[in-house]
């Protein structure tokens, strides 16, 4: 049984998780974190400081929580699923040294199908070579605050690491009136509604047009790969994993 810390237990994701752990036999949530409280079947906490230790932090909450996180996470050596969203650079470095002294498991998605585009987009971005032209298009709910997403950026990541570097990514090309430059990347983000998360990487050359696309229609597939990583890196020695150290080990 792995007993999990769930921080931001009472955003949509954390309650989705809570729902998910319900149904499951192989973990249980000791403790919830969330500066507004809530009604749950486990106890809640305002700072997760005052959590007694667990096996295993989930961490949906918000950027600001994260240096607390990581800080409780190395003091007490309790591996971390950091999956909040919106997380800038300077965030990202900090997951990094933390990793150093204690397990952390991070993406910018926690979903299998959305990491297995990635992998697709990184071997198609290798066979079609410079005859295409590459675009990223996101579609999310209205109440997202970041744009483009951080899967959106994971993508084009993933295609830039297979080639080099040499993509410069351009997130608002109206400002400029040119042409589109060949080692470029075009990022395209759509809000409105209630949509889960849709991503497209559109590789257009002359004559033909390949489109990856995932769509996730519901928060379950995020909450589910968080839960997985979750066993996945209990017990784990110190070190950044992602969900390919979690595919290689099924």
């Amino acid at each position: 049984m792995t007993n999990i810390i769930l921080v931001g237990c009472g955003g949509k994701m954390g309650r989705k998780i809570a729902e998910c752990v319900s149904q499951r036999d192989d973990c249980r949530i000791v403790a919830g974190v969330d500066i507004n409280g809530g009604a749950f079947d486990f106890p809640v906490f305002k700072r997760i400081g005052d959590v007694k230790a667990a096996d295993v932090i989930i961490d949906f909450s918000h950027p600001s929580s994260l240096p607390d996180i990581l800080e409780y996470s190395v003091s007490n050596r309790i591996p971390a699923v950091i999956a909040t969203t919106g997380l800038s650079d300077a965030d990202i470095l900090n997951i990094k040294e933390a990793a150093k002294l204690a397990p952390i498991f991070f993406t910018f998605n926690m979903s299998l199908g959305v990491n297995l585009l990635a992998s697709l987009a990184k071997t198609a971005s290798k066979v079609l070579g410079d005859g295409f032209d590459i675009e990223i298009v996101e579609k999310h709910h209205n109440q997202k605050i970041d744009a483009p997403s951080g899967t959106a950026i994971m993508l084009g990541n993933a295609i830039n690491e297979e080639n080099g570097g040499k993509y410069e990514f351009v997130y608002d090309r109206h400002t400029e009136r040119k042409k589109r430059d060949k080692n470029e990347i075009g990022f395209s983000s759509i809000r409105g509604g209630n949509i889960v998360g849709e991503h497209d990487v559109i590789f257009a050359g002359e004559d033909e047009v390949i489109t990856l696309s995932h769509s996730a229609y519901s928060k379950a597939v995020f909450a589910v790969g968080a839960i997985n990583a979750a066993l996945f890196l209990k017990d784990k020695a110190a070190g950044l994993y992602d969900m390919a150290d979690l595919v290689a080990n099924k």
